[in-house]
């Protein structure tokens, strides 16, 4: 009997830096491994999976509803079940998790349970699907609220870090007759930023043909890979918003200094992880900018899982 982990991206990147080790796992589950293998272990899909063997599974994914059904089509014991990311439900689905206690321990098990919150529902129908905000609640609603306070501002939407690809599928859901820049090394981290590995890895798979392929309007997408601002090659164009997520201090920065000056008066920039204190060099790229400019941007931070910082240009009246 041992630990299996649900999801192999930065939620079990995370569940490594909290203390779990790769060797106290045995196996990881994935919808749709990208790889057979994980930080050295095998990757498999949950109807695959030898859940008598199973003493605990640890749930990294933000996707709980969909997880909590797909186990209990497969009859995986809830009290087996632990969800990391389990902060945006009305009801706690940890409750009747038993094991945990007794095959992480207490100290563990406090480190990475969440804390509880209640979020109300948004006050208009979403354009989101509802499995897609449950995900990350806080942040999704923010970006179609944005979204919806764009109408007059005109430019190009932007992601800077696309990872897998789902929140660039909603500002392209959010935006379709924008067109939608989308940066990513398509390679992970540059060596230069000393990411860890298990992070590393987490942010390698997806490729810029499987990317267009997941976005509902492709046809507006220009999909530039390469490790920015190398990748820029001469770009010039102007922005209503940007989603910077690169994790980084070199990247953050010079995402900062790339787009903000090109960021349209009304316009919005999303500086993902600005919060997070397991990634400090966000918020530090930021203040850094900001002494290079000699002054304080208009932003407001959001309480969504990562930290974002929402950053505004002011609109211009004429």
């Amino acid at each position: 009997m041992g630990i299996y982990v649900w999801g192999t991206g930065c939620g079990a990147s995370e569940l490594i830096a909290q203390g779990l080790t790769a060797a106290q796992i045995d196996l990881f589950v994935d919808s749709y491994p990208r790889t057979g293998q994980f930080l050295g272990k095998p990757v498999v899909r949950p109807e695959t999976a030898d859940w008598s063997r199973c003493a605990l599974l640890i749930v990294t994914t933000r996707h709980t509803q969909d997880v909590a059904r797909r186990c209990q089509e497969l009859g995986v014991d809830a009290q087996r079940i632990l969800y990391l990311k389990d902060s945006v439900c009305l009801a706690d689905r940890n409750q009747t998790c038993t094991a945990a206690k007794e095959v992480l321990g207490q100290e563990l098990l406090d480190r990475l349970l969440p804390r509880h919150r209640i979020i109300p529902a948004p006050p208009f129908q979403s354009a989101l699907a509802e499995a897609d905000l449950a995900g990350d609640y806080v942040r999704l609603a923010t970006l179609e609220l944005l979204c919806r306070r764009l109408d007059t501002v005109p430019g190009a939407a932007a992601e800077l870090g696309v990872y897998r690809g789902f929140f660039a599928g909603c500002i392209n859901r959010l935006l379709p007759q924008r067109r939608l820049y989308l940066f990513d090394s398509f390679a992970g981290f540059s060596p230069e930023e000393g990411a860890a590995p298990a992070f590393q890895e987490a942010h390698h798979g997806i490729t810029p043909q499987a990317l267009r392929q997941s976005l509902p309007h492709p046809e507006q997408a220009v999909i530039i890979p390469g490790f920015f601002p190398k990748s820029l090659n001469g770009l010039e164009d102007r922005f209503c918003l940007v989603s910077l997520d690169v994790d980084f201090q070199e990247a953050t920065l010079a995402g900062l200094t790339y787009f903000w000056p090109r960021l349209n008066p009304g316009g919005y920039l999303l500086l993902h992880d600005w919060g997070n204190p397991r990634l400090p060099g966000v918020a530090q790229a930021l203040e850094a900018y900001e002494q290079r400019l000699h002054q304080r941007l208009c932003a407001l931070p959001l309480c969504d899982y990562a930290g974002t910082l929402v950053l505004c240009k002011p609109p211009i009246f004429e």
